[in-house]
């Protein structure tokens, strides 16, 4: 039995519980298959109360998973084989803003809204966006790379990592990065953390790029009969226009939303709808794309918003699908492919899933823009969770089959975790596992950093 006594005295035990409360809520993310069962949970407030909880794990031969905002979607912070769960929910403060530098160094926890409003109250701009962006946290952002909606203009969390603070699976404190914009002196290890899930160490501190904020933006959305022509306007509008997003929804991703209340901005049904987002100063040239891509029967309705308040309720059709669709507790997958590929990739992906499940909705959203597609399969209200579930695993292999066929990724934003470890071979090489389970060797020697996730030992 780990000394859970010894551990109190390390980080001080009012930042220590084993309340079952606070051990279901923190030892857990949005995954919903699979029950938490961690040892206890704690809050630690510094770097040096980290280290110590790695510390204390390597001796007691205790697991540890990271708990940022655990909002993830592929089961990398479930805690549910007795770890200790590291929640830096109380290391939550921004630190200190660079105007020089345009940089911003901030503790893990913070959350990634509030960053974006602090960016903003100093004239600045955070562009790594995402529908929960009110409740993720910044260690999370890079722990799994995240992308969101404004990849097109402004790319990954990887993009806008300066430096990291990481204690490591022995114990040992690296400052990586250290906000230098040259620094040709070897291996910049800060990129091996990134994307690591928490797999390699625990990111403590980070120093993030800021940008100057964008022109006002305007918002159109389409409705669009296949997504052939879905590609040919992205073509027509990244050609002439600086776009930020480029978003797409089906129908029943529609009337999931509508469902929940949202208005339909066109009277026109269609099998899918575009959104496109773009600086107000190209107003004039993104009009005669619009126009163009309507004469020529691309794009069968549309609307173009004519204040803040519109473009925002627009976005809303967008970003509240997840909500919408939670009573569903839908089957999600997160994948990619190169944006060329979308058509033919959608066409194979979509007879696969309706062949193996005809009388079940399945909705398709996401970041058509960078190649980034969203599926989720929901659940008949008469079938129990455990036959969806298991019917849902059943298909993951065809469905990332397709994927391998089409070069792509089985997770574009969502990490591996532990609920797409089974098919990590469908995108990454032999030789690319070998080499990920060496690099865990030499940071995590022990096997303690966030146990089972990514591969197994």
């Amino acid at each position: 039995m780990a000394d859970l006594q010894s551990l109190a005295n390390v980080v001080g035990p009012e930042n220590l519980t084993v309340d079952d409360d606070v051990r279901h809520e923190f030892g857990r993310d949005w995954t919903r298959y699979m029950q938490p069962a961690p040892l206890a949970v704690t809050f630690p407030r510094s770097t040096e109360h980290v280290r110590g909880i790695v510390r204390w794990a390597r001796n007691e031969k205790v697991g540890i998973v990271p708990s940022g905002g655990r909002s993830g979607l592929s089961g990398g912070a479930m805690a549910i084989k007795g770890e200790l769960v590291v929640s830096f929910s109380k290391m939550n403060k921004i630190l200190e803003l660079s105007r020089g530098d345009a940089m911003v160094r901030c503790e893990a926890g913070v959350i990634t809204e509030n960053l974006q409003k602090f960016a903003l109250d100093h004239g600045f701009y955070y562009p790594v966006d995402f529908a929960a962006r009110g409740s993720s946290a910044i260690g999370g952002n890079i722990a799994t790379n995240a992308g969101g909606i404004k990849v097109l203009r402004y790319g990954l969390t990887r993009d806008w990592v300066a430096g990291l603070t990481v204690v490591t699976g022995t114990g040992e404190v690296l400052e990586l990065g250290k906000g230098l914009i040259k620094n040709a002196t070897g291996y910049d290890l800060r990129h091996l953390f990134i994307g690591s899930e928490g797999t390699l160490g625990l990111v403590t501190h980070a120093t993030m790029r800021l940008t100057r904020p964008p022109l006002p933006q305007r918002v159109l959305f389409m409705a669009v009969n296949d997504t052939e022509s879905i590609m040919k306007i992205f073509d027509a509008f990244r050609s002439s226009v600086a776009i930020s997003a480029f978003e797409t929804l089906n129908e029943d991703a529609m009337q999931g939303v509508s469902a929940k209340g949202l208005k339909r901005p066109l009277e026109t049904v269609s099998r899918w709808y575009v959104l496109v987002e773009h600086d107000t100063a190209d107003n004039d040239r993104a009009l005669e794309v619009f126009q163009t891509v309507m004469n020529e029967g691309l794009a069968l309705d549309g609307v173009v918003s004519e204040s803040s308040a519109q473009a925002a309720a627009l976005w809303r059709l967008r970003e509240d699908i997840t909500e919408a669709l939670a009573h569903h507790t839908p089957y999600k997958n997160d994948v990619s492919v190169m944006v060329s590929r979308v058509p033919s990739f959608l066409a194979d992906a979509d007879a696969v899933l309706k062949r193996e499940y005809p009388t079940y909705t399945i909705v398709w959203f996401g970041h058509i823009g960078d190649g980034n597609l969203h599926i989720s399969i929901l659940k008949p209200k008469e079938l129990p969770m455990e036959q969806f579930y298991k019917a849902c695993q059943k298909v993951d292999t065809m469905l990332f089959e397709v994927v391998q066929k089409h070069g792509g990724s089985i997770s574009a934003e969502h990490g591996v975790g532990l609920t797409k470890k089974p098919f990590l071979s469908y995108t990454r090489s032999p030789e690319e596992i070998a080499t990920m389970r060496a690099l865990k060797q030499v940071f995590d020697p022990d096997g303690i950093m966030n146990p089972g996730k990514m591969f197994d030992p």
